[in-house]
């Protein structure tokens, strides 16, 4: 039996190769789980080539059930490239052309409901590693301060000031920082999970959440327990359209606020910046794409393309 518990004629292979990752730095349960699915097809199909109609085959049928993400394209080929390397030469190596365009995704809206009974849910969530009391301030920094799911996953202790009241994402999308300060509540939150973590592993660990093992979560290993936490809270799944994901809860920080700003009268052109600074945007265009879809979004649009301009300067000649 391989260390991974593949059964195909790749076993042997497969486990060189990820123990190859791994002593590279790259721990990523998504890979393994994808390579298992590939390792399942080629044991059902008794496949023991790594050729073309091999390889493609496996990418063929996984197109039908994937979403809108694709990264596994790239796992099976760079095990096509180091099978090359370690002297199987003839090898499939993954053509380019099946480089899969990005499917943008279309948001499902959290109720303010919903999002109780999730974390009512994620509080009590049913599991022996650190997402025991570690779940509730991950998803609290990813709804109530609006952070990506991987910038949440590379925070370090040093990071997370809680007796100052903020903490600073570093070197986040196109690699901008900033600093965000955090409401008394979610200090409360962070520093719960922050004693619970550190007498386990410690202060000066290498990220603020951690695996069992004491490594960073993955981003797999956030979209499964979000999923499991979703079903213990008996929140419903549509049967058709968007499928509710953590990044969800970024998005509705986005338009909660807006939502916010409009019941209280509060001129939401002139905070448009202010939104895109906190949420690492480049520009308000960005900012603009998450919050097209809030339920007061679409009745004050046209007020807000009228009255864009009263937040620039006016262009004057000497």
């Amino acid at each position: 039996m391989t260390g991974h518990r593949f059964t195909s004629a790749f076993a042997e292979q497969l486990d060189a190769y990820l123990d190859f990752k791994t002593s590279m730095g790259f721990y990523g349960a998504s890979r393994i789980w994808y390579l298992h699915k590939f390792d399942d097809y080629c044991t059902r199909h008794g496949y023991t080539r790594f050729d073309q109609t091999t390889v493609e085959g496996w990418v063929t049928e996984q197109l039908t059930r994937s979403g809108r993400f694709r990264s596994w394209m790239s796992y099976v080929r760079d095990f096509g490239r180091w099978l090359q390397v370690h002297g199987d030469h003839d090898a499939y190596v993954l053509s380019p052309a099946w480089k899969a365009q990005f499917v943008p995704a279309h948001p499902y809206l959290l109720t303010a409901a919903e999002i109780d009974r999730f974390f009512t849910a994620a509080a009590a969530v049913a599991t022996t590693s650190p997402w025991r009391w570690q779940a509730v301030a991950f998803f609290t920094l990813m709804h109530s301060c609006g952070l990506r799911t991987g910038e949440v996953r590379q925070l370090k202790p040093i990071h997370i000031h809680l007796r100052e009241g903020y903490l600073d994402v570093m070197s986040a999308k196109s690699n901008r920082s900033r600093r965000l300060p955090l409401t008394d509540d979610v200090i409360a939150v962070l520093r719960s999970c922050e004693q619970i973590t550190a007498r386990q592993f410690g202060h000066d660990r290498g990220t603020f959440f951690v695996s069992s093992t004491g490594q960073p979560v993955t981003a797999a290993t956030v979209g499964v327990m979000f999923n499991r936490i979703w079903d213990r809270a008996g929140l419903p799944r549509p049967e058709g359209g968007q499928r509710p994901r953590p990044y969800d809860f970024r998005h509705h920080f986005a338009y909660a606020n807006i939502d916010r700003w409009m019941a209280d009268g509060i001129d939401v052109t002139a905070m448009l910046p202010y939104l895109a600074r906190y949420m690492g945007h480049s520009s308000i265009d960005s900012t603009f794409y998450y919050i097209q879809t809030s339920p007061r979004f679409l009745d004050a649009y046209a007020h807000l393309t009228e009255t864009t301009a009263s937040v620039l300067p006016e262009v004057g000649f000497r």
